[in-house]
């Protein structure tokens, strides 16, 4: 196992994410603790030593059973990550009584890694303000020593997080982002990266594989990728991409069976960086997956003739974002920040922003199948 150095700590490359696990029932909330139990010893006998889960992860279930998985092992063994819930803001003033529950669901007197969760559009006014105190509480938890790392998890965009980190970057000793070869670019990621880099912060990964979707290419693009590499796991180019960036000190991969556990620990046993033309190759493939989408250039010019004067820019990012991961939590997020007058739905397919786009993008259109894929998700 690949180990990277945090401060005092020596941590394992590669992280157990608890959102994933072997479950089953309407919202995965029956998690199977026999199948994840025998994923959390062969993950503790071959070096893995981070693990993280989270409030809502298999509709509340994850920190229950993934507490009584890794309590099987001495407390020092391990480092547990949980995270403040606040993608739902009816929690933002339950501070204290959300993380002496996580604590009792974990079954453990203190957490290695806290983080506030889910930076966003949505959340960040409310995580912001002083009248919750939700900093001020995390911050007399880690003096009391019952959190030993304070960080935060964000899937907003880049100047969403660096408001988070002018008020609160101080603070912050690690940063967890949506980080991969696709999102480098069609998420601004390389950028996320570089603000953390800016403050000093080192970078946890999440969605290193965008939920499976870098593990199942098309027959063209595996052919081209093994016969660069024919040794390597499709899934593995993923984590050799990562490995070349600076910066990056914990990847998390959120994994459901034994068999992904082996298979990406076998690839952590060693540090293969991708050479240049490997990722020319990687990051043209990355360019063909999203070829499709629409080719907003955010030039604006369609705002200025919008009569609902809708953010159109960012709403056809929401969409194209929407469109390649084929619904998710992202855009329908983002969205809660929006007024509704301000959403697709208010665009009354004049067309006039139609007129002056140099891309000729079909706009209307566009925001009419939004709303369609919203309704639907």
């Amino acid at each position: 196992m690949i180990y990277k150095q945090f401060q005092d700590l020596k941590l394992s490359a590669l992280g157990l994410g608890a959102m994933r696990l072997p479950a089953s029932g309407k919202d995965n909330e029956e998690i199977s603790e026999q199948q994840t139990a025998e994923m959390v010893a062969y993950a503790m006998d071959h070096g893995i030593n981070y693990y993280d889960t989270a409030w809502g992860y298999h509709n509340g279930n994850s920190e229950t059973v993934l507490g009584r998985v890794l309590n099987r092992y001495p407390r020092d063994s391990f480092y547990l990550a949980d995270k403040f819930p606040g993608y739902d803001l009816s929690n933002m003033d339950k501070a204290e009584a959300i993380f002496e529950k996580q604590l009792e669901k974990c079954g453990v007197d203190y957490f290695d890694f806290y983080l506030f969760h889910n930076v966003c559009e949505m959340n960040i006014d409310s995580y912001l303000n002083p009248e919750y105190g939700i900093l001020d509480y995390l911050l007399k938890q880690k003096e009391n020593g019952r959190i030993r790392h304070l960080g935060f998890s964000a899937h907003g965009n880049y100047d969403t997080m660096k408001r988070f980190l002018d008020a609160y970057g101080s603070h912050m000793e690690f940063g967890q982002i949506q980080l991969n070869w696709i999102d480098c670019t069609f998420q601004n990621a390389y950028e996320k990266v570089q603000l953390l880099k800016e403050y000093q912060i080192p970078v946890w990964v999440m969605e290193p594989l965008r939920g499976g979707r870098l593990a199942s290419l098309s027959e063209k693009a595996v052919n081209t990728l093994t016969a660069l590499r024919p040794d390597e796991e499709i899934a593995a180019w993923a984590f050799r991409f990562l490995q070349g960036i600076d910066g990056v000190t914990m990847i998390l991969s959120g994994m459901s069976d034994l068999e992904q556990v082996q298979k990406n620990i076998k690839t952590f046993e060693t540090e293969k960086k991708l050479n240049e033309k490997e990722l020319n190759t990687l990051l043209g493939i990355a360019d063909d997956m999203i070829k499709n989408i629409l080719p907003c250039t955010a030039c604006r010019y369609c705002t200025a003739h919008c009569p609902k004067e809708l953010d159109i820019p960012s709403l056809l990012k929401l969409y194209n974002e929407h469109c390649f991961t084929g619904g998710g939590f992202i855009a329908p997020m983002a969205l809660m920040a929006v007024p509704d007058d301000k959403r697709p739905s208010a665009c009354i397919g004049c067309r006039s922003c139609e007129g002056v786009c140099p891309q000729k993008i079909k706009i209307s259109e566009a925001m009419a199948d939004f709303s369609t894929k919203l309704r639907e998700n």
